[in-house]
């Protein structure tokens, strides 16, 4: 199967020297590599909040600041420059890290960040610019969780029939193609605020994953698909499914099911309970 490729558009990781940083920097680096794409690594100076007119001393030295990212994402590059035949750009910008990293997203191909935290305390902990670029990015983006990342497990996909779930299914399979793996595909249903038979939801649900997998078959015919119907709320079926996974993926929106505004309940579930590699699809993300 071959992989039409853009190397124009980049996979741009946000990098700030911190353990999870790195785990998040390698992973971005093979991703690039996967997909023959330039890496951009982007550190942000953020002015502190204390500083303003009328202050002055040591609170804020842009000068060392800058130079200390500069030698955050010069660290950075040669930490990956022996991953696939990369090609490595880097920058070091003033402002607010969510506004930098949102705008790169409008050209790139993937924003990766990096998250903290396990369990209930990660909700805490994940961190208000992974969060943010998660809900507001203009590209795919990824969130790369500090333990440990498998290669050999499968891709996990949310389906429920909407446009962002069809973004999310067209990324999981070319995803699970390039890392020869194969792809689990789940659909959720519940009888809450529903009044047919269970039977019934089961049927409907089982024929709106078949509709979503339509095709991929003929496009990916080495890759083995495992198919989930079952009864749970959406969250809670895919991350039992990612148990042992390398990746998750899932659409941008929620509307009742995988897909509401710019991160929907089921996705920030997902988000906050992942134990792997995250990607939040957008449209054509698949291409």
């Amino acid at each position: 199967m071959s992989h039409p490729e853009n190397p124009g558009r980049p996979v741009v990781a946000g990098v700030d020297g911190s353990p999870r940083s790195h785990i998040a920097l390698r992973w971005a680096a093979e991703f690039a590599a996967h997909h023959q794409a330039p890496l951009h690594l982007v550190y942000a100076v953020e002015v502190p909040v204390e500083y303003g007119p009328g202050v002055s001393g040591p609170l804020f030295d842009g000068e060392i600041l800058y130079a200390h990212g500069e030698s955050v994402v010069t660290g950075a590059a040669a930490e990956v420059a022996s991953v696939g035949d990369l090609v490595i750009t880097t920058s070091v910008e003033v402002g607010d890290a969510r506004a930098i990293l949102r705008q790169h997203s409008e050209s790139a191909r993937l924003v990766v960040l990096g998250s903290r935290g396990l369990g209930a305390v990660r909700r805490a902990l994940l961190g208000s610019v992974s969060t943010a670029v998660a809900r507001h990015g203009a590209c795919p983006v990824a969130v790369v969780p500090e333990s440990a990342v498998t290669t050999t497990g499968a891709v996990v996909v949310g389906v429920d029939g909407s446009r962002p779930s069809a973004d999310a299914v067209a990324l999981a399979f070319d995803e699970a193609s390039r890392r020869h793996v194969r792809v689990i595909a789940v659909r959720a249903w519940s009888e809450l605020f529903r009044y047919e038979s269970r039977e019934t939801m089961r049927a409907e649900a089982d024929a709106e994953l078949s509709a979503s997998l339509a095709g991929y078959g003929e496009k990916y015919p080495d890759l083995r698909v495992e198919r989930i119907v079952v009864e749970d709320r959406p969250a809670r079926a895919v991350l039992t499914a990612a148990a042992g996974a390398q990746l998750i993926v899932v659409g941008s929106h929620d509307r009742g099911g995988f897909a509401g505004a710019a991160l929907g309940s089921v996705a920030q579930a997902i988000l906050h309970g992942a134990h792997c590699p995250l990607i939040i699809a957008r449209p054509g993300a698949g291409n």
